[in-house]
């Protein structure tokens, strides 16, 4: 499905957020480092799409390496076309992998994030238990997600867009299949409430939430635990 819609994967989004989604991922990435504890060495993105994520963790962290991955190989190819985005040949890699099975050891990475990857996984405690193992002790989680706005004023708001227009654009951009498949995606995904049970239960005790554009978008930064079976 994603590979479906790569040639306008970024067009699409800014045209259905109205411009939101350019400034919701460096708000992320620079609330984060103001967050995260330690050196920052090692980044991984995962569900990586295009690459922007990604590309702004290396600005961000100009000392840092960027593995960035996805499970479609069309995505892949395309964050590849677009760009090194960083200087020097090993400063930022894009390869395929799966979340739930990730091929890197324990505790390489100082920080693993997702930007709207969460609510299209199967078992999303099994996904960050997988990602809590390849993080270090004290490094930091970032999930940027959609989430139900607070205001019930906001949420009727939101919903007649996300639910009717964001498909009506995608027929425009010739993708009403896959684009009516994201107000779905989000009508099972956890509250906020119970995504912070489950980061919690799969090794991120502290978790600080940054909602954005009046909670429409939710950063979710989890600190991971002293062992990666959970424990303190």
């Amino acid at each position: 499905m994603f590979g479906s819609i790569t040639d306008r994967y970024d067009a699409f989004n800014h045209v259905s957020t109205l411009g939101q989604d350019l400034l919701w991922r460096p708000r992320a990435i620079w609330e984060l480092a103001r967050v995260v504890r330690g050196p920052v060495r090692q980044v991984l993105d995962v569900g990586c799409g295009p690459g922007e994520l990604a590309r702004g963790f290396a600005g961000q962290f100009p000392g840092a390496r960027v593995v960035a991955v996805d499970f479609s190989p069309v995505m892949v190819r395309s964050a590849r076309s677009q760009g090194p985005g960083a200087p020097g040949p090993a400063r930022l890699r894009f390869g395929v992998a799966n979340i739930a099975r990730l091929p890197f050891s324990a505790g390489a990475f100082d920080v693993a994030a997702s930007a709207f990857v969460a609510r299209n996984l199967k078992d999303l405690g099994a996904c960050f238990r997988e990602l809590r193992r390849v993080l270090r002790p004290g490094g930091t989680l970032l999930t940027l997600e959609v989430s139900e706005p607070v205001s019930p004023l906001i949420g009727r708001l939101f919903h007649a867009h996300f639910d009717r227009l964001v498909p009506l654009i995608g027929r425009a951009f010739d993708r009403e299949g896959p684009y009516s498949y994201l107000p779905e995606s989000l009508r099972f995904f956890p509250s906020r409430e119970r995504l912070l049970d489950l980061l919690r239960e799969s090794g991120f005790p502290r978790t600080k939430l940054y909602p954005m554009s009046l909670g429409v978008v939710t950063a979710y930064f989890s600190e991971a635990s002293a062992a990666p079976d959970g424990s303190p």
